[in-house]
């Protein structure tokens, strides 16, 4: 069970990708010998649909994995994705989105992106989106992002 951690919010499908690789799986011929469509299954692996319950235990029995193993991978995924959704993000109404035109503004990682974003406004916003920065931030992240410089170019996620 130790090993479900180091997959931790990974989607499952490509933990099952992983696993048909390793042990030389086509999609397809695994997808029939345990009743399924093949376009599930593919669906599946490219992290397009989650893994119910159901076919989650046909899986781990096919593939002689510990029993629940998938459908743990499946809820932390789910976890994952609902801690996305209630992140705390700062006021975008505030912030003018001409600030990150190559990149979504609803796509950006705002903490782990901190440095490049707090960069961008500080270099191209006005008084109030530093502002709006500062108290998302806090000063002090906000004074450390400034003093370091880097030679690579800030990257926010591109648009999709």
């Amino acid at each position: 069970m130790k090993s479900l951690l180091k997959y931790k919010g990974i989607h499952p499908g490509i933990v099952l990708e992983r696993e048909l690789e390793k042990r030389s799986l086509k999609k397809r011929p695994f997808a029939l010998s345990i009743g399924e469509s093949a376009q599930a299954i593919n669906n599946i692996t490219k992290g397009k649909r989650k893994i119910p319950v159901p076919l989650a235990l046909k899986i781990e029995k096919q593939l002689e994995l510990e029993e629940g193993s998938i459908v743990i991978l499946q809820s932390y995924y789910d976890i994952k994705l609902e801690k996305e959704k209630i992140k705390d993000t700062p006021k975008l109404s505030i912030l003018r989105k001409s600030l990150f035109w190559d990149t979504d503004i609803n796509r950006i990682d705002w903490n782990r992106q901190h440095k490049a974003v707090i960069r961008r406004i500080f270099e191209r916003g006005n008084d109030e989106e530093k502002n709006e920065t500062i108290r998302f931030y806090g000063k002090i992240k906000v004074e450390a992002a400034l003093q370091t410089k880097t030679t690579l170019p800030m990257k926010l996620h591109k648009k999709s």
